[in-house]
């Protein structure tokens, strides 16, 4: 496979963005996050998703004009309306309010409407992390999982993540989705040709299935069984009900060309550790927890992986298939 470095694939991205449509603003912003991706070990929403937000671009499911505005704000709260272009841009405008709100009234929550696919969680957050502040992120996707007890797709795969700054390193970075397994795995399987395990989802009848296809026309299995179901809805509920963004069965999967426009809503909780207990003992207690927990040898620190990934890419570059790359380079121009 070809390595490319950062720059060049962040280059190439964003070339590809924008000749489909994006604007300068979400070209950069779509691309920053795609390649973060990449470095960090997660191809499944890394520049493997241009093909598909180029065509999203193209046929109109996404707008390449918006521009991300705050609609209504109040103290701590602020809700900022995507305008129906691809996430990023609008996400960083939410995370940048909130972070400024949490220093004025000790926490602040910004929501986001109108959005796209929100990439992986944990990015967003890592601004908040580096402001030494805490954070939590929170999205919905197109229906991808039943209600508990149900069969019927309601949800999105809804991802979460949270970020804790440390004193002493890098911040402890927690991203997870509530389906058993990120539904990219069985985009980048099904591209493959791959199988993929049983229990990870369930075909159109409600069948275990291990062939991928199958399992994007078919449902998504919860983490955890119910329990996951249950933290799905409270997830869509944050990101819906608090923004007046659609609800997941509301939106045509990402996974075709033709549809509406998704009308997502994302979400940023931060929390300014001065404001509660004081920097210091906040930072006391991360760390006699972290110490406690890497007394085993065999526990990792969340996000730690993550991290030496990104800085091994940094300078190695990341290696990605060929007819991807060929794919983007034509998608460049």
């Amino acid at each position: 496979m070809p390595r490319l470095s950062l720059q060049a694939l962040h280059d190439l991205a964003r070339r590809a963005l924008a000749r489909a449509g994006a604007n300068p603003d979400m070209a950069e912003a779509t691309a920053r996050a795609l390649v973060y991706a990449d470095a960090h070990g997660l191809s499944s929403h890394g520049v493997a998703r241009i093909p598909q937000y180029a065509a999203h671009l193209k046929n109109g499911r996404a707008d390449g004009a918006a521009r991300p505005r705050i609609a209504t704000a109040k103290g701590g709260a602020v809700l900022v309306d995507a305008g129906f272009g691809l996430a990023f841009a609008a996400c960083a405008l939410a995370v940048d309010e909130a972070m400024r709100r949490a220093r004025d009234f000790g926490v602040a929550y910004a929501g986001v409407t109108n959005s796209h696919h929100f990439g992986v969680a944990g990015y967003h957050l890592e601004p908040i992390g580096a402001s030494a502040l805490v954070g939590m992120a929170f999205g919905n996707s197109p229906a991808a999982m039943p209600a508990a007890g149900g069969t019927r797709p309601l949800f999105g795969t809804n991802p979460l993540a949270a970020i804790f700054p440390r004193g002493k390193g890098p911040p402890l970075l927690i991203d997870l989705s509530l389906s058993e397994v990120a539904r990219g795995k069985l985009m980048i399987a099904a591209k493959e040709g791959a199988s993929i395990p049983l229990g990870w989802a369930l075909d159109k009848e409600g069948n275990p299935t291990s062939d991928p296809k199958a399992g994007l026309e078919g449902s998504m299995l919860a983490l955890g069984g119910n329990k996951g179901a249950v933290l799905a809805l409270i997830v869509e509920l944050l990101v819906t009900a608090l923004t007046g963004a659609a609800i997941g069965f509301e939106a045509t999967s990402f996974f075709v060309e033709e549809g509406n426009r998704p009308r997502l809503g994302q979400a940023f909780l931060v929390i300014d550790p001065a404001a509660l207990s004081g920097r210091e003992v906040y930072d006391e207690r991360i760390e006699t927890l972290i110490a406690a927990m890497t007394a085993e040898p065999t526990v990792r620190v969340p996000g730690y992986r993550r991290y030496a990934l990104a800085a091994e890419a940094a300078e190695e570059g990341i290696e990605i298939p060929l007819n991807l790359q060929r794919q983007l380079e034509e998608l460049a121009g």
